[in-house]
């Protein structure tokens, strides 16, 4: 029998949300106190936004593997997926703190900027892979709305520091390409990955 649920090697909520929308039944395969998950995302001098979030994706999918295998759990699909946000060849990740954030959401502010969610799947021997690029334009923000929106603690986390879905709507003027992939886990391609791996009709 074919198994009835996949593994998602990610903390996100969102991509818990729309793997539940796509009627996708999941468990968590996250990693332990002894792996250091921050450290594949380090970024490379001169590495182009694509590959950035391509490279850390699949890095992120070796690792899920490795510990699936350690842990003896039962075989099923393991999805991994990674986004960030870029202005040019610019990166903007997840912000350190506050101060971090607002330099972001500056720089950011006014103008038009990429997302972009890498995703991929392992099932068996079989490797997926997808990428979303979406483009999100902002609305110029005042010092106080700024400040307003840093002080409500939605930025921390979140690549490019804004949560698409939350308070940040209020700043989005214009938005081409994938709203769920701006989220986190673009809907269509994930599914379409799942249907070449034969977990979806």
């Amino acid at each position: 029998m074919p198994p009835d649920f996949i593994y998602l090697a990610s903390q996100s909520p969102r991509r818990r949300e729309l793997l539940n929308q796509l009627g996708v039944h999941h468990e968590l395969l996250l990693a332990g106190p002894d792996e250091d998950a921050e450290s594949l995302e380090a970024e490379r001098p001169g590495e182009s936004p694509t590959a950035y979030v391509q490279r850390v994706t699949a890095l992120k999918l070796d690792a899920a593997v490795r510990r699936l295998k350690a842990r003896g759990l039962p075989t099923a699909p393991v999805l991994c997926a990674d986004t960030t946000v870029a202005k040019g060849r610019i990166l903007y990740g997840k912000p350190s703190d506050a101060a971090d954030a607002a330099r972001m959401l500056r720089e950011l502010a006014g103008s038009t900027h990429r997302v972009l969610t890498a995703v991929a799947l392992q099932h068996g021997k079989k490797r997926f892979a997808a990428l979303s690029v979406s483009r999100v334009t902002f609305a110029p923000l005042s010092r106080r709305g700024l400040a307003d929106y840093i002080a409500s603690g939605e930025s921390m986390g979140k690549a490019g520091a804004y949560a698409v879905q939350g308070r940040a709507a209020g700043f989005i003027t214009h938005i081409s390409g994938s709203y769920s992939g701006i989220m986190g886990l673009p809907a269509c391609e994930t599914a379409q990955l799942l249907r070449a791996a034969g977990f979806l009709r």
